[in-house]
């Protein structure tokens, strides 16, 4: 049975619930709607005296966690304090309380918490199965990343290639041929790497601009082939020239052997 009160100008000013618990007494429980909206158990004014501090024991699977909190909070309250420690969005998580799972709006001391009592939390099934697919999607990203970032750094040592060899024929200097169609297959291979990597969102983007700076690339090269074809070989000339030696002096003449004979 739901009950509401209004004030003189007719607003509504809180929402209560009536509600049978499966107590031993089966006393009935009252329910009130807090500001945030959260639907709790009513409080009694005797009660709300009484405020002290519990320390709980809180079980995550091997760890242990022991939190300081009101005994008047809520499991909602406690599952607040827990995702600081757990890193569990308050969400995700579920209390077990002596075999029972809590609800958000249960308070610890009507729900038989002391000082000192111990709290299992679980993970809910559903958001472990979301967190886990979120780190798959995760870890593919970043593989997409390293594998084209290592792309990026073979484009750049091809592309100072390229430059170097444009610069090279435009200066009139002739290229070999066989130097340029090997860096076009290297560049093809770069854009086979790419088309193999499975990206999505920023590394999509990054993937897209790597692979037009490889097309870029080749069309570079396929003009600078055609122009390649069109530089002659410089002609060195090494003329060497002829010396002629000064003459040489005339053969002495050798010394007469001649004998003359005389006659009387």
């Amino acid at each position: 049975m739901l009950k509401r009160r209004t004030n003189f100008n007719g607003r509504a000013a809180a929402t209560t619930a009536t509600a049978t618990t499966t107590t031993s007494k089966d006393e009935e429980i009252e329910w009130e709607m807090r500001p945030g909206g959260m639907l709790v158990q009513k409080r009694s004014d005797a009660r709300d005296n009484l405020v002290t501090y519990y320390r709980l024991r809180v079980a995550y699977d091997a760890a242990r966690y022991e939190i300081s909190i009101s005994s008047q909070a809520t499991f909602g309250e406690l599952k607040k304090l827990l995702a600081a420690e757990t890193g569990l969005k308050p969400g995700e998580q579920r209390l077990i309380f002596r075999g029972k799972e809590r609800e958000n709006g249960d308070y610890l001391d009507m729900s038989g918490v002391k000082d000192r009592s111990e709290v299992i939390l679980m993970e809910d099934p559903s958001s472990k199965e979301k967190r886990f697919i979120e780190m798959r999607r995760n870890a593919i990203i970043q593989s997409a990343h390293r594998a084209i970032s290592d792309v990026s750094m073979e484009v750049d040592k091809m592309a100072d290639q390229v430059s170097a060899i444009e610069k090279s024929i435009q200066s009139g200097n002739k290229v070999p041929e066989v130097q340029i169609t090997t860096l076009i297959e290297m560049l093809m291979r770069q854009a086979v790497k790419l088309d193999s990597i499975s990206a999505e969102g920023d590394a999509s983007t990054q993937k897209l601009l790597q692979g037009k700076r490889v097309q870029k690339c080749v069309e570079t090269l396929d003009v600078l082939k055609v122009s390649n074809a069109k530089v002659l070989k410089p002609v060195v000339v090494t003329t060497k020239w002829e010396t002629f030696d000064p003459p040489l002096p005339p053969p002495p003449i050798p010394p007469s052997t001649t004998h003359w004979e005389f006659f009387d």
